[in-house]
């Protein structure tokens, strides 16, 4: 089939051989880093999101905004996540009475779904919600399952909800959400399919978000995996990622640990991740079993995804439907080489014995710390939420047949501009005034011309600008400046040798602050004036 340009709405402009508009998958990973994936240099087993990967497009520099809820709400809105309150997290209340972190979306501002049903798409959503009230039948949706909030028990039904209430919930002998997802997103399907109309589905996993929980059968198939360690399995990914990424990338020293309110005060901030050689055996055997479980987690979520690819083969609909997929943010370090153990602290618990096996099971809670991070984010420096490249990279896929090649891309774009891009596929507008630029000529290699992009969150930051990139950590960082073309792995600052860039760069940052509700003067420690760069 004969692929074109999209040129609009009218039936006429739909690609050739085409009647009808197409569907939308849209896939979002929860923590998912930059090479987890097979096709994206990882070893975990990701059959069906490789061969989307195979016979659709890889885009290597789609960037989120750091952190789950901007970077939902930035994919949902089309807007920079403070301008619609969201620079931080849902009920914050550090930022109250501050506009660009309320703790909530504005409710005025027109989402994702509302815009596709408008156009005449049945919308439904499997997956985690975490944009607070109004929920996700009130901004749109027509069907959903899922968790309102932002993390829980994969092994709870309680904590998952089905809407509009008046739906039946589907019950489970052993529940795990990332399987109910799943079912939740074929019901809809189904359902969707008796209405003769197209229909948009957001498939939001939670997985791999700690609480991390996996089958146990799941989890021993990786355990010996991930006993060699963080230093081999970086620098086989690194291998692996030769042909996707190119010369701009190098593989990275051992990260150093980021601050953060738990990492600062107990010693770790701006340490390196230390050598998995200096780890005593139980240490060693007590992390690599809870990297074996976020492994087994993407499994289960890819072994879901191609139980939708299936069903969507079966009923002719794959040819039609534009699938992309992507994760919120880049891993999470949280909150230090070593991890936690529980809801309610940062409280680390070394597990020896048969007390291994008991991890990533119900009534257990357990994060994988900052080395492993870096890990799932080779070849980048740092994690979520920086404005670094290990905090805002996004592994992402784009298949749809009947229009796109398969290959690889390495435009720059973002969130913001994932909402214009398909209400163009949709044959429909976007809302006036959103932030976000349509992408869609990028699908059919088509030229795109994408302005600045703009980061904040906790007082990290960047704009990124053509093959030019100013970033910082936290509010006392100093500006940092990397050529991204030839240095994506941001180990050669050009600060000092470009003062006049960084003084342009920082000014063009303001600018975009002051216009989007990012208010530097409240952070702690006290926001330090481009003035002191000259």
């Amino acid at each position: 089939m004969q692929r074109r340009e999209f040129l609009g709405a009218a039936a006429a402009s739909l690609p050739q051989g085409q009647t009808k508009r197409p569907n939308i998958l849209l896939i979002l990973a929860d923590d998912l880093g930059f090479s987890d994936l097979g096709c994206f240099g990882g070893e975990i087993s990701t059959p069906n999101l490789d061969r989307l990967g195979a016979n659709g497009t890889r885009y290597t520099q789609l960037y989120s905004s750091a952190r789950c809820c901007p970077s939902r709400s930035s994919l949902m809105t089309g807007q920079h996540p403070h301008k619609v309150g969201m620079g931080n997290m849902t009920g914050n209340p550090r930022r109250e009475g501050f506009p660009g972190y309320s703790g909530r979306v504005n409710a005025d501002a027109p989402f994702l779904p509302a815009v596709l049903k408008n156009a005449g798409y049945t919308t439904l959503m499997s997956g985690k919600w975490h944009l607070g009230q109004p929920g996700p039948v009130a901004r749109g949706f027509d069907e959903f399952f899922g968790m309102i909030q932002g993390f829980d028990s994969f092994w709870d039904a309680s904590k998952y909800t089905r809407l509009p209430a008046d739906r039946p919930k589907k019950k489970y002998d052993r529940f795990h959400a990332t399987d109910a997802i799943t079912d939740h997103a074929l019901d809809f399907i189904g359902g969707a399919r008796t209405q003769a109309k197209p229909w948009f589905l957001y498939l939001a996993y939670n997985a791999p978000h700690f609480p991390l929980h996996a089958p146990k059968d799941l989890i021993d198939k990786y355990q010996n995996v991930y006993e060699k360690g963080w230093d081999v399995l970086r620098e086989q990914r690194f291998a692996r990622h030769t042909k996707l990424l190119g010369n701009g990338a190098k593989l990275t020293p051992r990260s150093v640990v980021g601050p953060n309110r738990v990492s600062t005060p107990n010693g770790w901030a701006e340490k390196q991740n230390p050598a998995w050689d200096s780890l005593d055996a139980d240490r060693r055997k007590d992390l690599a079993r809870r990297m074996a479980t976020f492994a087994a987690m993407v499994e289960q979520m890819d072994t879901g995804i191609g139980r939708i690819l299936n069903d969507l083969e079966a009923k002719k609909d794959l040819d039609n439907t534009l699938i992309l997929f992507c994760s919120d943010n880049g891993a999470c370090a949280e909150w230090d080489p070593f991890g936690f153990d529980v809801s309610s602290g940062p409280t680390n618990v070394l597990h020896t014995g048969e007390k291994l096996n008991e991890m990533g099971q119900p009534g257990t809670y357990h994060s994988y710390g900052s080395a492993w991070a870096n890990l799932c984010n080779t070849p980048w420096r740092l994690y979520k939420h920086y404005t670094h490249e290990g905090g805002i990279s996004t592994p992402c896929i784009a298949h749809w047949p009947t229009q796109i090649k398969p290959g690889v891309d390495h435009r720059p774009w973002h969130f913001i501009d994932i909402l214009p891009t398909l209400a163009h596929v949709a044959g429909t507008q976007p809302p006036p005034g959103i932030a976000g630029e349509n992408m869609a000529a990028a699908f059919t290699r088509g030229r795109t011309k994408r302005g600045p992009i703009f980061w904040e969150h906790e007082g990290s930051r960047a704009v990124r600008e053509g093959k030019w990139k100013l970033t910082a950590v936290q509010p006392k960082g100093a500006w940092e400046l990397y050529d991204i073309e030839k240095d994506r792995s941001e180990l050669n600052n050009l600060a000092v040798a470009n003062p006049v860039r960084v003084k342009a760069m920082a000014s063009q940052w303001e600018q975009w602050a002051k216009q989007n509700q990012v208010i530097p003067w409240i952070w702690d420690p006290p926001y330090v004036e481009t003035s002191n760069l000259r």
